[in-house]
């Protein structure tokens, strides 16, 4: 398939660039998968939409502030982007300014609080960054670090929490897995409430979430690595839900693609931890989710190439086409979709 199979064109003041003041007063399109109807409504009906019996799949992965803003000892300015942890105090980053920034440059963050040394330039150009401070390093970041937001978001973010999820508990994303961000306390218990299931996976979400396809054609495109972790609990109810003829609902696309990931042929899964590379697009043949609730996505990404996998290229283009006519708020703070059989 052709990357431009999946172009649509955006209106620019659709980019959401500040959440809404309530989480869950968003805008939810219900699309259904099989025949493309489409029902206009708000996100706290998703209540009405999730059966007993149902289980309901999140990321529970924490951004981490991962923007450190600092200087060279020369004065100039530097920024750091924590990408992976490397271990033994190092992380794979993206630095500005790239030229500047070689092997055993120094960096100073804090009044010196935080100091880091460039130990290598990887392949692509990020840098092995060796950081040096006394005491623990996510309270240090937590102190000195800003949230690493989208580059099509140019707002500064007031209250950074409102980029985390209310159920984040595991540290170790660049990037929110931004489908979770509709949730409040309050409706998560009325899901319980009704009878569905709410369980945890973590994949920890890279800038190369980001990362545009480049190649003409999809299949050419290879998926940035990222970690992720099944506990048991969510294995035992994602594997009850389907053997009691329950539906297994993904929140983002990070939760369906950890569960794709691993699961084995008959959707069912062992509890397990492990890096993931796959690459969902239109022709794939989903395992173990049945739904999908998400945020919408950028033209010609491997995100929308995922949503078009779950429920036809023709039917989510249209999808997006009523949702631009509608004036929906697009991307990481924008509405939502939730992709099922019944909308």
């Amino acid at each position: 398939m052709k990357k431009s199979d999946f172009y649509f064109d955006l209106p620019q003041e659709l980019i959401a660039q500040t959440p809404i003041p309530q989480r869950d007063a968003s805008r939810l399109l219900c699309l259904n998968r099989s025949t493309g109807e489409i029902v206009h409504r708000h996100f706290h009906d998703i209540v009405s939409l999730l059966n007993p019996g149902d289980c309901l799949v999140v990321n529970d992965s924490k951004v981490l502030p991962a923007r450190l803003l600092g200087h060279r000892p020369s004065g100039g300015a530097a920024e750091l982007v924590l990408l992976r942890d490397l271990g033994d105090d190092c992380w794979e980053c993206l630095c500005r300014p790239g030229k500047r920034l070689r092997e055993e440059a120094e960096i100073i963050f804090g009044d010196g609080r935080l100091t880091a040394t460039v130990e290598e330039i990887l392949s692509g150009g990020n840098r092995k960054i060796h950081f040096h401070y006394d005491g623990i390093f996510l309270e240090i970041l937590d102190a000195l670090g800003k949230m690493p937001l989208p580059p099509y978001i140019k707002e500064e973010l007031q209250d950074r929490d409102r980029y985390q999820t209310v159920y984040a508990r595991e540290p170790g994303s660049a990037a929110a897995p931004t489908a979770g961000l509709h949730f409040t306390p309050e409706l998560l218990d009325e899901i319980r409430t009704k009878g569905v299931t709410v369980v945890p996976v973590t994949l920890h979400v890279g800038l190369g979430t980001f990362r545009p396809v480049k190649e003409d054609e999809i299949e050419e495109h290879e998926m940035h690595s990222e970690f992720c972790i099944i506990p048991e609990d969510t294995a035992k109810a994602v594997n009850a839900c389907r053997d009691n003829g329950g539906r297994v609902i993904a929140v983002g696309t990070t939760s369906c693609r950890t569960l794709e990931s691993f699961a084995d042929e008959t959707g069912h899964l062992a509890p397990c931890s492990g890096w993931t590379d796959i690459f969902i697009y239109p022709g794939y043949r989903f395992r173990c989710i049945d739904a999908l609730i998400t945020n919408f996505h950028l033209p010609e990404s491997t995100l929308i190439m995922l949503v078009s996998a779950l429920a036809g290229r023709e039917h989510v283009l249209h999808a997006y086409e009523e949702a631009i006519r509608e004036r929906y708020r697009f991307f990481s703070f924008g509405d939502a979709m939730f992709i099922s059989d019944t909308p």
